[in-house]
């Protein structure tokens, strides 16, 4: 097993911590465990706060998927899923960048202009999500990519990361 499978905790900033829980979820073309990555953003997310995503895109991918949100609201004995303040999907056969944002249930408009599709299958990526005053600013290998303006008002709501899909992660910070 790589290493950072048995990852239980990532520092960032010393300030915020990913203390990480892996969900498992089976493909029926697969064989074997395919996981996400489920980490806690310790105090929310805020103004100049990088995150950091690294990996290697397996070889025949059809998706990869980055969300940020908040925690599920309790409201009597209903629980509903909390908002989403950013839904990032790559859908690698249209070779596409969806964004999207879900809140009190709904999801929004769907922003897919990109110049570019960043990722390409086998190949190593270092996406970073950089959360700035009126947007998240999302780059690639360096390159900036997208950008997604807040939906969530209170970014220190939004306190869950998930990571997903066709993908072999070897860093989240």
């Amino acid at each position: 097993m790589p290493p950072f499978w048995n990852l239980q905790h990532v520092v960032l900033q010393s300030a915020v911590a990913f203390p990480g829980r892996r969900l498992p979820w089976k493909r029926e073309e697969e064989e074997g465990l395919d996981e996400d990555y489920v980490g806690q953003i310790k105090g929310g997310l805020r103004p100049a706060m990088r995150i950091v995503v690294m990996g290697i895109i397996h070889k025949q991918p059809k998706n990869l998927m980055v969300t940020l949100s908040c925690p599920p609201n309790e409201e009597g004995e209903e629980k509903k899923e909390g908002d989403v303040g950013l839904q990032l999907t790559f859908k690698f056969t249209e070779k596409a960048v969806i964004r999207n944002s879900r809140i009190n249930g709904k999801w929004g408009t769907l922003e897919s202009i990109v110049s570019f599709f960043p990722f390409a299958a086998g190949e190593p990526f270092k996406m970073e999500i950089v959360c700035e005053h009126q947007q998240f600013r999302i780059l690639v290998d360096g390159q900036p990519l997208c950008g997604f303006t807040h939906r969530v008002t209170k970014l220190a709501s939004l306190t869950s990361l998930r990571v997903g899909g066709d993908v072999q992660l070897t860093k989240v910070a």
